[in-house]
């Protein structure tokens, strides 16, 4: 190991999303919902190929589940909860928040939550948002999510981007005050900061398509060179080069869907390597942060 020495290294928040290729906003323009069943799944098969991996490595992790994913593999959520891992929800359709009515994410939030919830027989306190959309349009969201019994979230990227972000946001975990006046715990995505830049750092893309000495720095940047723990997060078919291909996409869809899925399961195993991982919840809670409290009014001002 490379990283600080593990008895002094952060805990890392280890992440998974679980979705299948075709679920992806990226592909969005090519793929329609109502296709989806008749395409062939491959989220189980890789979602058990990432479990093999973290049993071999004794890492447990955290599960975003999808509720369209749940509904048709229940036997895939059972087995994740039965090998120790934290179950979360990543609502049930994968759709963007802010393209959604306040019913629609209503009605969606709480099918999803009672269906992971009925599979493995606890309560799911842990969400995360298709595509990272709790912006600052749909900050009204975190109203709901506390409404439906959810104490946490990892949906705020502190990021600009063309489809989530709310830059300025802090970077490290937090607490927001909705509306309403709900308190719910927030532990952002990963941004280093390089030449007062901030760069995201959370995985996923950026993990595949920086070189992986790159992603290490910029992730080690984060954490303070050891200090902080940081969110990691990546999806089952990110593992899989087999999977289908639509080159009906546009270039940039494929650059960002495509890049480097055949490097990325063994960069990950590396990354097991270079740094402690637990679930979310051990993470946020090893965090000795100042328990800044933000309220979801104050956000929207944020530049």
């Amino acid at each position: 190991m490379t990283s600080p020495d593990a008895k002094e290294a952060p805990l890392h928040a280890m992440s998974i999303d679980v979705e299948d290729y075709f679920h992806v906003a990226a592909l969005s323009n090519v793929i329609r919902p109502e296709q989806w069943d008749s395409l062939p799944s491959r989220v189980e098969q890789n979602t058990e190929l990432l479990l093999e991996l973290f049993e071999r490595h004794s890492v447990k992790a955290t599960f975003f589940v999808l509720g369209w994913v749940a509904e048709r593999f229940p036997q895939l959520v059972q087995k994740l909860a039965s090998h120790g891992h934290e179950i979360a929800s990543h609502g049930y359709s994968h759709q963007l928040i802010y393209n959604q009515s306040v019913e629609t994410f209503r009605e969606e939030t709480l099918r999803s939550k009672d269906l992971l919830e009925s599979i493995i027989g606890k309560e799911v306190c842990g969400y995360r948002a298709a595509s990272y959309s709790i912006t600052r349009e749909s900050l009204w969201a975190l109203d709901i999510l506390s409404e439906a019994g959810f104490t946490w979230d990892s949906s705020i990227f502190p990021v600009r981007h063309d489809r989530y972000g709310i830059p300025d946001s802090p970077s490290a975990p937090y607490s927001i005050e909705t509306e309403s006046g709900s308190i719910i715990r927030e532990f952002p995505l990963t941004t280093a900061h390089v030449m007062g830049l901030a760069i995201p750092a959370a995985g996923g893309g950026y993990f595949r398509q920086f070189p992986y000495a790159v992603f290490r720095y910029l992730f080690l940047n984060a954490s303070g060179f050891g200090d902080r723990p940081q969110m990691f997060y990546l999806h089952p078919w990110e593992v899989d080069p087999d999977q289908p291909r639509y080159n009906n996409a546009s270039w940039f869809s494929r650059f960002r869907h495509y890049t480097n899925l055949d490097k990325c399961y063994g960069r990950l195993e590396q990354l097991l390597q270079d740094f402690r991982f637990s679930t979310v919840s051990e993470s946020y809670n090893a965090y000795e942060h100042d328990k800044t409290l933000v309220r979801s009014n104050q956000m929207i001002r944020l530049a």
